[in-house]
């Protein structure tokens, strides 16, 4: 109840003990404070003497200025008022002992005390209210020292009334800058919280946006054979009753319907200018919004455009296809067009190998580059290629492994069941034979070069090579 509670207040439970905890730290600089205050009180109190008021008004001109400082915690524009009005109360009421004060006469309008209440007060003004309303009250003290000091006067004293004016506002200057800078970092925090909310919501709404499409595509297809069927069906019986004709048609227009509903929702969920930084997609610059989900029959015009971005890129297909799932080829496309992708973006000028192996229980997948030819810049994706890569095998019971080679370059190799579901341990094809870790292009290394000496950060480190569904031995941030 507690967390549910914390949750609709707009605070998490596990900052409420860290606000408690900040709560109690404040309680050592109040006291400090009110030691000040007190200490002011009294200084007050003892300098009013010069002044010649009578006990009762020296004590609440100086518990005024006091009481002033502390109150500017909670109620900083009413401190303001009980200070500068003690102030006055006690520079009028001192002005007829100043007639024949011996010089020096007494520091007028402002005591030492007073400055340095009005001066905390102004202070706390600046940091807790806005900049106008901070300006309005540094004005209003120097006006009214002006009028005291200037208009009304007084016989023999030391004024006091500039350099008090001229303390003011540099405090109120100081004051301003902080409360300021603060606004600055509260902003600053607010405004990346916000940026992180938004690219999270993106992010999601992308991630549905594909979903919507691989699910129409896959289930209008399934629709698509159902509807067709129940059209067929009919002419296959000799002289078909009635009841079955309508049953039939009834399977039929649902099925319609279905595909109807399909394509409304997907209209909706679908971005209308999907990106496609590398041209991976269909020919041109993106893919266009209402494009079927590709399949492994579109390889070659993936491979095409690959060659057109910079890559010299060899593809090798062993065996015949058999009839695939649509999630299987959708997965092996997508397996296929992120490896070639992480290629254009960390090995530029590299070349590249695409094998594909059409076995009895599924398709080996292998992407295969050399070490880049070319400068290699900043990449702009999110970094999340492999695990999306291992994501998409899992989900069909495959797995996929990710490792550089021995002379610098980079392999993806990945194993799809044919049916969608993963082999028993002993049945498990694995690895294909042949799979090769040297990439045949590269040049031998050097002689008396240790292996792996060409991979960048390494050093003499060799690489290390995992298969099946372990987790790839480089970083997937960089991928």
């Amino acid at each position: 109840m507690q967390r549910l509670r914390a949750v609709l207040g707009g605070a998490s439970p596990r900052k409420a003990p860290r606000r408690r905890v900040l709560r109690w730290l404040r309680v050592p600089g109040y006291a400090v404070l009110c030691w000040i205050a007190l200490g002011i009180a009294l200084a007050g109190t003892e300098q009013m003497g010069r002044y010649d008021l009578g006990t009762e008004l020296a004590v609440l001109t100086g518990f005024a200025q006091g009481a002033a400082v502390v109150l500017a915690l909670w109620r900083p524009v009413p401190a303001w008022t009980l200070s500068l009005a003690g102030t006055v109360v006690a520079a009028v009421a001192a002005r007829p002992a100043l007639q024949g004060h011996p010089l020096p006469g007494p520091n007028w309008p402002w005591p030492t005390a007073a400055v340095l209440a009005h001066a905390l007060v102004l202070l706390t003004v600046a940091l807790r209210v806005r900049g106008r309303l901070s300006l309005a009250a540094l004005g209003g003290t120097a006006f009214t020292t002006w009028v005291v000091q200037g208009l009304i006067g007084g016989a023999t004293y030391t004024s006091t009334g500039m350099a008090a004016v001229a303390i003011f506002g540099a405090v109120v200057l100081v004051g301003t800058a902080f409360r300021g800078l603060g606004e600055a970092r509260t902003q600053l925090v607010e405004q990346e919280t916000l940026t992180a909310e938004e690219r999270a919501r993106r992010t999601v709404l992308e991630e549905r946006n594909r979903i919507a499409r691989e699910l129409h595509d896959v289930v209008a297809h399934h629709m698509s054979v159902i509807s067709i069927q129940a059209q067929v069906a009919p002419h296959l019986v000799d002289d078909p009753s009635e009841e079955l004709k309508e049953n039939l048609a009834g399977i039929r227009e649902n099925a319609l319907e279905a595909l109807a509903e399909l394509r409304r929702v997907l209209g909706v969920l679908r971005s209308e200018n999907p990106e496609d930084p590398y041209g991976l997609g269909a020919a041109g610059s993106g893919t266009a919004p209402d494009t079927p989900q590709p399949t492994l029959d579109r390889l070659d015009a993936l491979i095409d455009n690959t060659r057109a971005a910079g890559l010299h890129v060899v593809a090798e297909v062993r065996g015949e296809a058999p009839g695939y799932p649509p999630g299987v080829q959708l997965s092996a496309y997508r397996i296929v067009q992120e490896a070639l992708s992480n290629a254009l973006r960390h090995a530029p000028g590299s070349q590249v190998r695409v094998g594909i192996t059409h076995a009895a229980h599924g398709v080996h997948l292998e992407v295969a580059n050399s070490r880049p030819r070319g400068p290699v810049r900043a990449s702009p994706g999110a970094g999340h290629g492999l695990l999306g890569m291992r994501e998409r095998a899992a989900m069909l019971g495959g797995h996929v492994t990710a490792h550089p080679t021995l002379h610098g370059g980079f392999m993806v190799s990945a194993f799809l069941p044919k049916d969608g579901v993963a082999a028993p341990p002993d049945q498990d094809p694995g690895t294909p034979e042949g799979l090769e870790l040297v990439f045949p292009d590269d040049p031998p290394p050097a002689a008396g070069t240790a292996p792996g000496a060409g991979l960048p950060g390494r050093g003499s480190e060799p690489p290390r090579t995992k298969t099946g569904d372990a987790s790839p031995t480089t970083d997937e941030g960089t991928r």
